[in-house]
């Protein structure tokens, strides 16, 4: 066993500001997932009470086996836009009789479970995620449909959600769904396209024009219930598969139409893993406040992955990446982080073997994030640092075992592309509250703004402008900093949460034990033309 040693002094000063500085962030983010918690607001979740309706996450829980987590996907989704946030929409993996599953579950104290276009992307990167790792899909519907003010930017690219299900279906990938209310017009076609139907006496309502609509459309006189009533679609239509009497006994019937799917994993759960050597709880103060300030990322390897055994590869070359071989919770991991920030020809080289070595093993990757990207300067070009970054964003782009990102610090630039950010296909990626993402750090752009104006005024005889200059560069920076934060990101579902870091390697263990519900292979061949 190769142990990795530590010299993180936890009462250190540096580590204790760094920990403060965390905390305050986690707290800052606590606040904003009490928001998606709270729904619609006190009004709202006390009027779907009184009807006698259970709460999203409240179906969630009896749906799930006892004792048994729940990791949460973009539970951040719409921050930062007019829409609530959370964006009406519960998503997530979690465990039903045995079977790792992703669940949806329509909030319905946000305006009726209405979806806008930040629920379409959030159920549209839940179905990417069941696909890709083959985890059937269970659909707790609520929904009044489209949110129809917004309907500009929902009803073309809504179809998708619709033809995902239909492709799951088609893949062998079991799709359910549980309408414990509306589920009217587009949404009519959730039940309509999975292959398990369950529908809740006297709640559910299922069709593609409401009375109102049918009565302007053809001039006939209907009600809900005769019109798509539960009862209805389960003695007549033949839309309804399982008919249940309360929401409680919709949940029962549910768990047992999971139990008897034969849905099996591609591979065997691995045996017990040792957990790491070092506390997880010191995670906390090893990303400095400032993230030009350059951290140890073995640290947090030691403090995430199995016995805290990890073998390094390439120890002594390209030393601005680690690179190594480790288990976490007993799946093999070959691990790739940023050590000192920026991205050199040999830590590009480095990567793009290593890359291969993992795809000849069959063996998962995972990212970890602290680069302000590839090296800029004469030297650097001229040692050929577009080539050889070329090289490791081709080695990402056309590997093929599952990949896993988590951006720790700074992820500016190509440096994102070559650790693969979110345009890199990585099967889950989620941030700490210490992360930041840009095209370059805030100082920086607002610096190249600066000096191009500059050469502008110059090469025009024109004074040039300090006052102004000072202002810009203050909002540019102002600007930048905000749109780098990873709340501001992860409301755009630019990557799937931000987690606390003291969770990292239980979220990392659930995203492994979902992909391996999935056969996969790496790469023998099949890589782009390397530049040499």
């Amino acid at each position: 066993m190769t142990l990795l040693r530590t010299s993180l002094d936890p009462t250190a000063p540096d580590h204790q500001a760094n920990r403060d500085a965390m905390l305050a962030k986690l707290a800052d983010l606590e606040t904003e997932h009490a928001k998606a918690l709270a729904g619609g607001g006190e009004k709202y979740v006390a009027r779907h009470r009184k009807r006698g309706k259970l709460l999203a996450r409240e179906r969630i829980e009896l749906l799930l086996d006892p004792d048994t987590p729940f990791l949460e996907l973009s539970p951040l989704a719409a921050w930062g836009s007019e829409y609530t946030v959370g964006a009406s929409l519960v998503t997530g993996i979690g465990v039903v009789e045995g079977t790792e599953c992703l669940i949806t579950a329509n909030d319905a104290t946000v305006r009726g479970g209405a979806s806008n276009p930040w629920s379409l992307k959030k159920a549209l990167r839940a179905n990417e995620i069941a696909r890709a790792n083959r985890l059937p899909v269970i659909s707790l519907v609520e929904s009044g449909g489209a949110d129809l003010p917004s309907q500009k930017e929902i009803f073309i690219p809504g179809g998708a959600i619709f033809r995902d299900l239909t492709r799951l279906s088609a893949e062998g990938i079991p799709t359910v769904a549980v309408v414990f209310g509306n589920s009217t017009a587009g949404g009519a076609y959730i039940p309509g396209m999975s292959d398990h139907v369950i529908m809740v006496k006297d709640r559910a309502k299922v069709f593609l024009g409401g009375p109102p609509l049918v009565k302007m459309a053809t001039g006939e006189e209907s009600d809900d219930e005769s019109l798509g009533g539960a009862e209805m679609h389960a003695r007549t239509s033949g839309l309804a598969d399982h008919f249940a009497v309360d929401e409680r006994d919709a949940i029962r019937q549910a768990r047992r139409v999971v139990a008897r799917l034969n849905h099996r994993k591609a591979y065997a759960d691995p045996d017990f893993a040792e957990p790491p050597e070092y506390d997880p709880e010191e995670l906390l103060g090893i990303v400095p406040g400032d993230l030009r300030t350059p951290f140890d990322p073995r640290e947090v390897i030691a403090r995430l992955v199995d016995a805290s055994d990890f073998d390094e590869f390439k120890p002594l070359y390209g030393t601005s990446l680690v690179t190594g071989w480790a288990g976490l919770h007993g799946y093999p991991v070959g691990i790739l982080a940023n050590a000192r920030g920026v991205l050199f020809s040999e830590e590009s080289q480095k990567a793009a073997q290593f890359i291969q070595l993992a795809n000849q093993r069959d063996i998962p990757l995972l990212f970890l994030h602290n680069t302000t990207g590839y090296m800029v300067g004469k030297e650097y070009e001229q040692g050929g640092i577009v080539k050889h970054g070329s090289m490791m964003i081709n080695a990402v782009s056309n590997s093929t075992v599952p990949h896993l990102s988590v951006l720790m610090g700074a992820s500016y630039g190509a440096g994102h592309y070559g650790m693969c950010g979110r345009a890199y296909d990585p099967r889950f990626l989620f941030a700490w509250p210490s992360a930041k993402s840009a095209v370059m750090g805030p100082q920086q752009l607002a610096g190249v703004l600066s000096i191009v104006a500059r050469q502008s005024a110059l090469a025009k005889g024109q004074p040039y402008d300090e006052e102004g200059d000072a202002a810009l560069r203050a909002m540019v920076e102002g600007q930048i900093e905000s749109e780098s934060l990873p709340m501001f990101l992860s409301g755009r579902l630019y990557d799937d949460g931000v987690i606390d870091p003291r969770d990292t390697r239980t979220v990392l263990g659930m995203c492994l034990s979902a992909i391996h519900t999935a056969p996969y292979e790496g790469a023998r061949g099949g890589f782009g033309v390397f530049r040499m």
